[in-house]
């Protein structure tokens, strides 16, 4: 895909991957960036940078995503370029028990990492289809991949994400629709530094880490070279194809891996 001359939209687009996604899409030649976020400061400060337009919008109310959909059709162009990419991250406040984090965080963390995807592409697949082409880049994570030792509610449902875009580019690729999956390990956001804080569980910041800790912009340049080449699959982290390779040639012993790191992991962080 050329991003030069599309009309852009990305939410979570206030901060952190998608602010720079907004910067580096801009650069690239978009016609108009579109900055969705909950936090409309946050927006219109994004949008000043790249002279676009800012929306405040809750990814998980799904008649505000159409909205959104209609307001940047309306007001700046047909989308050619949905960033579907807000997110949240909870450590489990038992490492000792995988089902300990709360109802309240399994509904967001599945209202944000997946329904926010359904909503985007319920309002565009008509339109997308209408024109015979559009596409869709979903931040995900290397967590729906793998795993995130530490954080059951985001490796879950970053499992779904995946699974749903993958549904997405199989039912629409005769329509002319792309889609493209975002998936980083540790990235230098607020959501990562959140797992940072005194008292924070350090497991899964320190999992996430192993690899190293991008930059935001490292990542978006990555997006915009995956787009590029129109690949589903967009590792900023290139060692997670061999893991992931690994985990599908022999899963047990992938499993027991994991479970190594995570207990070891798990004993730094207790002293």
């Amino acid at each position: 895909m050329r991003v030069e001359g599309q009309v852009v939209v990305v939410t979570g687009g206030g901060a952190g991957i998608g602010a720079a996604l907004c910067r580096r899409l801009h650069a690239e030649g978009a016609a108009a960036v579109v900055v969705a976020d909950r936090d409309e400061a946050a927006a219109r400060r994004v949008a000043e940078q790249v002279g676009g337009l800012a929306v405040a919008v809750d990814v998980t109310d799904g008649a505000a995503v159409a909205a959104l959909v209609d307001r940047a059709e309306s007001e700046v162009g047909p989308i050619g370029l949905f960033c579907s990419n807000a997110g949240v991250l909870f450590a489990d406040p038992d490492p000792f028990d995988a089902a300990s984090d709360s109802d309240e965080h399994w509904q967001l963390g599945w209202q944000v990492h997946v329904m926010a995807h359904v909503h985007a592409v319920r309002a565009l697949i008509p339109r997308f289809r209408a024109r015979g082409r559009g596409y869709l880049l979903h931040t995900v994570s290397a967590a729906g991949l793998l795993t995130q030792p530490g954080g059951g509610v985001y490796a879950t449902t970053k499992h779904a994400a995946i699974g749903f875009a993958e549904h997405v580019a199989i039912t629409h690729a005769r329509d002319g629709i792309r889609v493209s999956v975002l998936c980083p390990q540790a990235v230098d956001t607020a959501m990562i530094r959140g797992l940072d804080d005194p008292g924070a569980d350090r497991g899964p910041l320190r999992a996430a880490a192993l690899d190293g800790v991008l930059t935001a912009e490292q990542v978006a340049e990555d997006a915009v070279r995956g787009l590029a080449q129109e690949r589903f699959l967009i590792l900023p982290h290139p060692q997670v194809l061999t893991y992931v390779r690994r985990k599908a040639d022999d899963y047990d012993r992938w499993i027991a891996g994991m479970a190594r790191l995570r207990a070891g992991l798990l004993g730094d962080s207790q002293g």
